[in-house]
C-alpha cells in the first residue's frame, strides 16, 4: 500500500496534508483550541454548558474535513454559506448539524430561546427596589458598547460591522448574535464565535481587573443600609413593569421586539406562577439551547471559515470593548461612591457588564475575600440584570439606526 493509498483510508488526514500549509496550521490550532475549551470547561474555569460542546464541536469539525464530489473539501456538519433553494434542500438532508443551523440558530431563534430562559431567571424585583443606581451603573458597564464604534472604524471596519463587534462588551451572546444577524451577516459566525470566546473572560480576567482597579480598602467596604423595613416588590407589580416595559420598548425599536418579547415573557411567566413552564423554559429550553448554540457555534469553527482577514481584528476588538465595558463598570460604581459618601462599594459597578449572573458573583466573590461580611450581591443583581436590558436597549438602537447611516 502506498501512501496515496493509506491515506484515502483517513480522509481527515488526506485533507489536511494536501492542505495549503495556512490551513493546516489553523486547522491543528482550532483541535488544540477545542480541546483546550473542554479541559477549562472540565475545570470550572469556563463555562462548561457552552464550552464543552464548544471546543469538542471545534476540533471534531476540522479533524472532520473531507473529500466532496467535484474534489472540493468539505464536512457532513454544516453549511453556513449555502443559500440556493434546492441546494439547501439537500445539504438538510445530508449535514447533521445543518436543520439545527438553519432553522434556529441563522434567525436568532436560538438566542431568542437562550433570552427567554434568562427572563425566567430573572428577579425584577431587585431593580425595582434600586432603580436610579442600578441603570446608572448599569448604563457605565455600556462604555465598551459605544467607545469600540469608533475604534473599529479607526481600523478599517465599516460601521455595520463595528457596531456588530461593540456589542460584544455587553457580554451577552444572545445579543451578539441577534445584532450581527442584522448587521453583519457576511462576518456574523467569527463575531458570535469571538463574543462566546470571551463570555469565558468576564469570569477568568474580571477579577485581575478588580484588583487593579479597586485597592484592598475599597474592596471591602461593608455599606451599611438604612434599617427601614422594605415592602416587599409583588409579583403582580413585577409582571405589570415587564409587561409595560417590554410594550414601550417594542414600539421604539421593533426591529429587536424579538430580543424585548422573549426576555420579558420569561419574566413575566416568572411572575405568573406557571410552574410548569418556568420549569420547562429555566430548565430544559434554556440548557437544551445553551449546549446547541455551543454545539453549533464549535461547528462553525472550520479553519476556511476562521481564516477570515477580519478575524483577528475582530479578536483585537472584542477584548478591547469587554475591557472598556469592566473599567465603564467600575467607574461608576466609583462615581456612585462618591455619590453616597463612602457607603457604598465600587466593586458593584462590575456587575453592569449584564453576563448573568457571572459578573454579579465575580464582585461578590471578590468582596468577600478581602471582607468576609460585605454582602453586596442584591445591588450587584440588580444592576447585573439592569446591564441585561440596558444592552438590549443598546441592540435595539444599533439595528435600528445603523443601517440608517450607513446606507
Amino acid at each position: 500500500m502506498n501512501f496515496d493509498e493509506f491515506l484515502s483510508l483517513f480522509q481527515g488526514i488526506a485533507t489536511l496534508v494536501k492542505s495549503d500549509t495556512t490551513i493546516l496550521i489553523a486547522r491543528i490550532g482550532l483541535m488544540l483550541l477545542g480541546l483546550l475549551l473542554i479541559y477549562l470547561g472540565k475545570k470550572g474555569i469556563l463555562e462548561p454548558l457552552l464550552m464543552i460542546p464548544m471546543g469538542l464541536g471545534m476540533a471534531a469539525i476540522n479533524a472532520g474535513i473531507m473529500f466532496m464530489p467535484g474534489g472540493k473539501q468539505g464536512n457532513l456538519f454544516v453549511d453556513p454559506l449555502v443559500t440556493d433553494y434546492n441546494q439547501l434542500i439537500d445539504t438538510l438532508q445530508i449535514n447533521f448539524l445543518q436543520p439545527i443551523y438553519t432553522l434556529t440558530f441563522s434567525n436568532g431563534l436560538i438566542a431568542c430561546f437562550v433570552f427567554m430562559g434568562i427572563g425566567v431567571l430573572l428577579d425584577v424585583g431587585y431593580v425595582l427596589q434600586r432603580p436610579y443606581m442600578s441603570m446608572f451603573l448599569a448604563f457605565c458597564g455600556e462604555l465598551g458598547t459605544f467607545a469600540t464604534i469608533p475604534i473599529a472604524l479607526a481600523m478599517g471596519l465599516n460601521l455595520n460591522d463595528s457596531a456588530s463587534i461593540a456589542m460584544v462588551g455587553g457580554a451577552d451572546g444572545p445579543m451578539v448574535l441577534f445584532t450581527s444577524l442584522s448587521l453583519s451577516k457576511e462576518i456574523f459566525v467569527p463575531i458570535t464565535v469571538v463574543a462566546y470566546l470571551y463570555l469565558g473572560l468576564t469570569y477568568g480576567g474580571y477579577p485581575y481587573l478588580i484588583r487593579l482597579l479597586v485597592p484592598k480598602r475599597l474592596r471591602g467596604i461593608k455599606m451599611e443600609r438604612k434599617q427601614v423595613k422594605v415592602k416587599p416588590i409583588s409579583s403582580g407589580i413585577k409582571l405589570a413593569f415587564a409587561s409595560v416595559l417590554c410594550t414601550i420598548l417594542c414600539l421604539l425599536f421593533p426591529v429587536a421586539a424579538p430580543l424585548f418579547f422573549s426576555l420579558f415573557i420569561g419574566v413575566a411567566i416568572r411572575e405568573s406562577g406557571l410552574t410548569h413552564i418556568i420549569a420547562f423554559i429555566g430548565g430544559p429550553l434554556l440548557y437544551g439551547s445553551t449546549f446547541f448554540l455551543g454545539l453549533t457555534l464549535g461547528v462553525l469553527c472550520e479553519a476556511n471559515l476562521i481564516l477570515n482577514p477580519k478575524v483577528l481584528l475582530l479578536l483585537v476588538l472584542g477584548i478591547i470593548s469587554l475591557l472598556l465595558s469592566g473599567i465603564g463598570g467600575i467607574m461608576g460604581g466609583y462615581i456612585m461612591y462618591f455619590i453616597k459618601r463612602g457607603n457604598f462599594n465600587p466593586v458593584i459597578g462590575i456587575a453592569a457588564v449584564s453576563c448573568v449572573p457571572t459578573t454579579a458573583k465575580v464582585a461578590q466573590k471578590e468582596v468577600s475575600k478581602v471582607n468576609p461580611e460585605a454582602f453586596i450581591l442584591p445591588e450587584a443583581i440588580a444592576v447585573n440584570i439592569c446591564g441585561v436590558i440596558t444592552t438590549a436597549i443598546i441592540a435595539g438602537i444599533y439595528i435600528t439606526m445603523v443601517p440608517l447611516f450607513h446606507g
